[in-house]
C-alpha cells in the first residue's frame, strides 16, 4: 500500500503537469485563432487563382505546358505534411498512417514512391521505413510563402524533369475545431474538369494563353501548397488545443482520485493509531 508521502507525491507531479497542459491549451488557443484567420483570408484567393488557371488552361492543348502532360504513372511522389512536433493528439498519425496506405496501395499497383516532406514526424517516421525521400523541411516555426514556393518548386522540378509521373499532396483540412479530416490531392499533373461549366465567364487574354500558362502553372502550384500549409497549421493547432484540454481534464480526475485515495490512506492511519493508544489503556486499566 503506498505511504501517505508517496501520494503526497504523486498529487504534487500531477499538479506540475497540470500546469503545463493548460499552458500549451492557452498557447494553441492563440496560436489557432491566428492561423485561422490567415486560412480563411487566403482561401477565396486561392480558389480564384485556380478558377483562372483552368480556364486559361482549357483553352489550349494539353501538352502546352509540361505541367498539363499525362504520362503513364510509373514513379509516384507524395507530399506529405505534418507536424515538426508532437502533443496533437492523432493529428500527425492519422495522417502518417493515410500516407502510408496511399504508399502501398501504390506499390501494390508496381508502382514506384518516393517522398516530398514537410514536417519532422512525417520525415522521421518514413525514415525509419527506409522510404525514399527526396527532400525534407523541418523546423517550421512560421508558415510562409517563401516555404510554399521552395516545396512546390521541387516537386514542379521532379515533375519536369521526369522523375516522376504524378505528385499527390497529402494534408489535414480543417473543418471545425473538434474535426480536422487527412485529404489526398493530386497536385501534379494539372487537374483541368472534363468540361466548362455553364454560364462560365469568357476572358480575353492578352498575352496568349500559351505564355499566360507560363506563369500560371507553376504559380498555381505554390498557391495549392501554401493554402494546404495553412489549412494543415491550423489544423495541428486544433488538434493540438483539444489534446491539451482534454490532458487537462484526465489530470483533475487523476488528482480527485488520487486525493480521496490519500484522504482514506490518512484516516486508516488515524484509525489505526487511536485503537493502539485505546489497546494500550485498556492494557494499563487491567495492571
Amino acid at each position: 500500500m503506498p505511504t501517505l508521502r508517496d501520494i503526497r507525491r504523486k498529487i504534487a507531479a500531477v499538479k506540475k503537469t497540470q500546469q503545463i497542459t493548460r499552458a500549451m491549451n492557452m498557447v494553441a488557443s492563440a496560436k489557432l485563432k491566428g492561423a485561422q484567420e490567415r486560412m480563411n483570408s487566403f482561401r477565396p484567393y486561392a480558389e480564384k487563382y485556380a478558377e483562372v488557371g483552368r480556364s486559361v488552361a482549357q483553352r489550349v492543348e494539353p501538352d502546352a505546358h509540361p505541367l498539363l502532360v499525362r504520362r503513364e504513372i510509373r514513379r509516384v511522389g507524395i507530399l506529405l505534411l505534418t507536424a515538426d512536433r508532437g502533443l496533437c493528439g492523432s493529428f500527425n498519425t492519422n495522417l502518417i498512417t493515410r500516407a502510408e496506405k496511399e504508399a502501398k496501395s501504390r506499390i501494390g499497383r508496381g508502382q514506384e514512391v518516393c517522398f516530398f516532406m514537410v514536417g519532422r514526424k512525417g520525415r522521421d517516421f518514413f525514415r525509419r521505413q527506409k522510404a525514399d525521400i527526396r527532400s525534407a523541411y523541418v523546423d517550421n516555426r512560421r508558415i510562409t510563402y517563401d516555404l510554399a514556393a521552395k516545396v512546390a518548386d521541387d516537386v514542379i522540378t521532379a515533375y519536369v524533369q521526369e522523375e516522376v509521373d504524378e505528385v499527390l499532396l497529402i494534408y489535414s483540412k480543417f473543418i471545425n475545431v473538434a474535426v480536422q479530416r487527412p485529404q489526398v490531392v493530386s497536385l501534379l499533373p494539372f487537374v483541368l474538369p472534363e468540361q466548362e461549366a455553364p454560364g462560365g465567364v469568357d476572358y480575353l487574354y492578352e498575352p496568349a494563353p500559351q505564355l499566360l500558362l507560363e506563369a500560371i502553372l507553376p504559380e498555381q502550384v505554390r498557391v495549392q501548397v501554401f493554402a494546404a500549409l495553412l489549412e494543415n497549421n491550423t489544423s495541428e493547432q486544433a488538434a493540438r488545443m483539444t489534446a491539451m484540454d482534454n490532458a487537462s481534464r484526465n489530470c483533475k480526475e487523476m488528482i480527485d482520485r488520487l486525493t480521496l485515495v490519500y484522504n482514506k490512506t490518512r484516516q486508516a492511519a488515524i484509525t489505526k493509531e487511536l485503537m493502539d493508544i485505546v489497546g494500550g489503556a485498556e492494557a494499563l486499566k487491567k495492571k
